[in-house]
Order: C-alpha cells, then sequence, then structure tokens
C-alpha cells in the first residue's frame, strides 16, 4: 500500500511528513490527522520499529485516535503524533533539536508532548528549537507528571460506568481489578482506596505491586490472573489490545473501565463484552486527563482548572453510554459518534463563517 492509500485507509490524513537529518541521525515521521477543532496534539513517541512501513502505519493510527479523544473530550485540539523511528539508546540532544526544526516548520499546525520511549527531558531539547512543545518542566510553565490528571479522568468515567452498571457511583464495596500499577494505576488505586473499594491489583513489577499492598492493602496476583479475578470491574492501565480472544471469556466483571490506550485488539471485541452484558467505557473517553492536562499547559497550567476539566470526563462518560443505549449500537461505537458529531458541527460553523454569514 502506498503512502497516499495509507492516509486514506488509516483515516483520511491531512498532511504526513517525513523528517530525516542523517547528521543527527533522525528518522521521523509527523501525522496530522484532523484540525477542524484545532492544531493537532499528540505525543512523539521513539520506537525500534522493524520496518519503516511498521512506523508509518503506527503513527497514522495514532494520530487518529488522538483527534477522537480531544473531540471527545470538548477541547479545542486536532489530532496528531510524532513517531521517531530508533532506540533509546540512539537519543541525543542533536537528534532531538533538528527534530524540534522540523516541527517549528508546521507553525504551530503540529505540537508535540512526551510519549512513549521519550520524557520530559527529551522535550526539553525540542522546546530549545520550537515553542510548539508541551510536557515540559514546570520551571518553563509546563505541568510536569500528568498522572494524577489522567488518573482522576479515569476515575470519573468509572463513577459514571458505576452508576450505569450498579445504580449508584459508590465504590464502597466494589471489587475492582486493577491491571497495572505505573504511575496512572497506583493513582487510581488511592482514589479509589479512598472511597472504600476492594482492589486487586497487578504488575510486572514485584516490587511495586509489594508497595501498594504495603500502602493500601491490596489483594495481589499474578499478571495472568488478573483476567480470573471474580470482580465488579476490570480496569488495565497498562499494555493495549488486553481484551481479545484469549482473555475475554476469561472476565468475571459487570465493567471494562482503565486508563490504557487500545484495550480491544479488535472492534468485535467491544461488542461481544457488550453481548456478555459487560459494560465498556471506551479508553480514549475516560484517559483523556493527560491531554486535558496539556491543553490547560498551553494556556498557562493551573492544576487545579485542569482537574476541573478532567471532572467533566464523568459527563462525557454518561453521554457515550447514553447514546449506546439510546441507538442500540456498542459504546466504542457510540464514542466514535460523539466525537464525529463535535468535529461535523464546529466543522460547519467555521465553514459558514469563512464562507461570509
Amino acid at each position: 500500500m502506498g503512502v497516499f492509500e495509507s492516509m486514506l485507509h488509516e483515516g483520511s490524513h491531512e498532511q504526513v511528513v517525513f523528517c530525516r537529518n542523517d547528521a543527527a541521525g533522525l528518522k521521523a515521521i509527523i501525522a496530522i490527522h484532523d484540525t477542524t477543532l484545532g492544531p493537532a496534539l499528540g505525543g512523539c513517541r521513539m520506537w525500534h520499529y522493524e520496518t519503516e512501513e511498521e512506523a508509518l502505519t503506527d503513527v497514522l493510527r495514532l494520530s487518529r485516535g488522538m483527534t477522537y479523544k480531544a473531540a471527545a473530550a470538548g477541547l479545542n485540539l486536532g489530532g496528531g503524533k510524532a513517531v521517531i523511528i530508533g532506540k533509546r539508546d540512539q537519543k541525543s540532544e542533536e537528534l532531538f533539536r533538528v527534530f524540534g526544526r522540523f516541527i517549528e516548520s508546521l507553525n504551530g499546525r503540529y505540537i508535540t508532548a512526551e510519549d512513549v520511549g521519550t520524557s520530559v527531558h527529551d522535550m526539553e531539547y525540542i522546546f530549545m528549537e520550537t515553542k510548539y512543545v508541551t510536557g515540559v518542566a514546570p520551571a518553563h510553565g509546563g505541568s510536569g507528571d500528568p498522572s494524577p490528571v489522567t488518573a482522576f479522568g479515569v476515575y470519573q468515567g468509572m463513577r459514571a460506568t458505576a452508576k450505569a452498571a450498579f445504580g449508584s457511583e459508590s465504590f464502597k464495596d466494589k471489587r475492582i481489578a486493577i491491571q497495572g500499577l505505573g504511575n496512572v494505576g497506583k493513582n487510581l488505586v488511592r482514589h479509589l482506596h479512598e472511597e472504600g473499594a476492594k482492589l486487586t491489583v497487578t504488575d510486572i513489577d514485584e516490587k511495586r505491586c509489594n508497595r501498594i499492598k504495603e500502602e493500601y492493602g491490596c489483594e495481589v496476583v499474578t499478571p495472568d490472573s488478573i483476567y480470573d479475578v471474580d470482580c465488579d470491574i476490570f480496569s488495565p492501565n497498562a499494555l493495549g489490545a488486553v481484551i481479545n480472544d484469549d482473555t475475554i471469556g476469561r472476565l468475571k466483571c459487570k465493567v471494562v473501565c482503565g486508563g490504557s490506550n487500545n484495550q480491544l485488539k479488535e472492534d468485535r471485541h467491544g461488542k461481544e463484552l457488550g453481548e456478555r452484558g459487560i459494560l465498556y467505557a471506551p479508553d480514549y473517553v475516560v484517559n483523556a486527563g493527560g491531554l486535558i492536562n496539556v491543553y490547560v499547559e498551553m494556556e498557562g497550567y493551573v492544576r487545579d482548572r485542569a482537574l476541573r476539566m478532567a471532572g467533566g470526563i464523568y459527563q462525557n462518560t454518561e453521554r457515550v453510554i447514553n447514546i449506546s443505549r439510546e441507538q442500540g449500537i456498542p459504546t466504542y461505537e457510540a464514542a466514535d459518534r460523539f466525537a464525529e458529531e463535535r468535529i461535523e458541527k464546529i466543522g460547519q460553523i467555521k465553514k459558514g463563517f469563512f464562507g461570509g454569514i
């Protein structure tokens, strides 16, 4: 499949920029999916892709996902993403500064941030060459670690699913299985513990599990056993594609709601969850807190404002559930319609305005 066919196949992207600088060892791709709502914002991922085609497919899919995440969150942002092809030991000041120059050349159409394989430190180098970067250190007016806001948003989305599934937002005495105890997972544990939830947790890092167990009295299980826990809510907060043919039949829950991206291996798994009587909270709706956090940073960061806006994830999740029930469609499809409707409406307003109305 050619580049233009790939752009169409993965969501009719507006622009794809290939960035190369041999002296700095840079090979990168920036994908701008849709700027109807505003400039395209999305993180910069650094990964050792096996092929350039694999990198292109990844950046196209991720940028499309950012469009939907921003639209569903009610933000004035479009969707974009960048990938740098390389291993982490290839990082250098030169590489990120050259990449920053490519971003600067887009004149604000794309704004970057940290992602898998990159850090706040890397963003500092990019910041030396362009202002179109978020997630920089607080010393430069940045917001620092967005994980607490992401976790708060997931918690709000989970409250909405609990109300829909159990008739109450309360987590008291609810058994919640949490997969992944990274920065998002551990903050989510804190929120749920404060409400009296019964927590079963897992992580590939045994030390993390032990620390969480000591602090919150959680039950700990092995990573593979988390799918077999008899619980009210299963919360994926680590890897993607965890809802798949091998795991879906093992789930013993009424709700799936977590912070990890791309939880469904395929769309059909979202449909199957519904057929099994399991309410799925679309991941990009409930994990939008991190994007909200950097959006607030662009306007002058205030943590209280970021948390207040992330609180709106409750209403967004509730709306998606209502669309699903009203139209008789899976929640993942309802989330897409929710996002697409906002893009279409704002797009019509802009066309009307620039058309002279």
